[in-house]
């Protein structure tokens, strides 16, 4: 059994930064969006040529990669999936043609059947989603932070309970980007002793030490 790690955060929140630290050599990584990766010199870390980096939104190719690394590159320690979000809108946009809740259900099919295929690897194995969050706030000016989904029939099924941990990426107030690591009027949660404070910094290189343990 894999470890499944989600990372969510609005846009500029410092989701893709937080993996600077992660080590080339033992990461691979598929880039959702195209849109190449947050820091200097990343091209030379992660390339084809190097055997650890994939362009592709296509949720059940992106599925074959995880079984294929997982199977057949043991160096591989982690996999990102950045973002899942680009996925999902990628899935709706080749279904507009579609009408009815069938391409709704399809969607969730994909995206659940993705994520707990991930979750079916092997053990020393950790996989990252990244994804967007919302927050809804309702008429008492009540708030709550969430995975982002596309359609209520996954938001429904609520993705957050297929993963150990959830991170919610922040900008604070005095410019510092950082990691939630429990429930503040949101889903993120980690292991119970996990991290010694509620707010860490955006550092996936330190967070996959921390859980080590776990």
């Amino acid at each position: 059994m894999s470890r499944l790690i989600c990372v969510m955060g609005e846009s500029g929140s410092g989701k893709t930064t937080a993996m600077r630290n992660l080590d080339p050599k033992s990461t691979y990584y598929i880039d959702c969006d195209g849109k190449g990766l947050a820091w200097k010199d990343w091209r030379s870390q992660y390339n084809e040529a190097n055997r650890n980096f994939a362009y592709t939104r296509d949720i059940q190719k992106i599925a074959g990669l995880v079984v294929n690394i997982s199977q057949k590159k043991p160096e591989t320690k982690t996999i990102v999936i950045d973002t899942l979000n680009t996925c999902m809108v990628d899935k709706e946009v080749k279904s507009m043609k579609e009408t009815g809740f069938g391409k709704w259900i399809d969607l969730t099919q994909f995206v659940w059947d993705l994520i707990e295929t991930a979750g079916r690897q092997r053990d020393d194995l950790t996989i990252i989603f990244v994804m967007h969050s919302e927050t809804i706030r309702d008429d008492f000016g009540y708030s709550f932070t969430r995975i982002k989904t596309n359609g209520r029939k996954l938001e429904k099924l609520v993705p957050e309970s297929l993963f150990g941990t959830v991170l919610l990426a922040k900008k604070t107030d005095d410019d510092r980007y950082i990691f939630e690591t429990q429930a503040k009027n949101s889903t993120a949660k980690s292991p119970m002793g996990a991290f010694k404070s509620f707010e860490i910094d955006n550092d996936m290189g330190f967070v996959l030490k921390a859980l080590e343990d776990f």
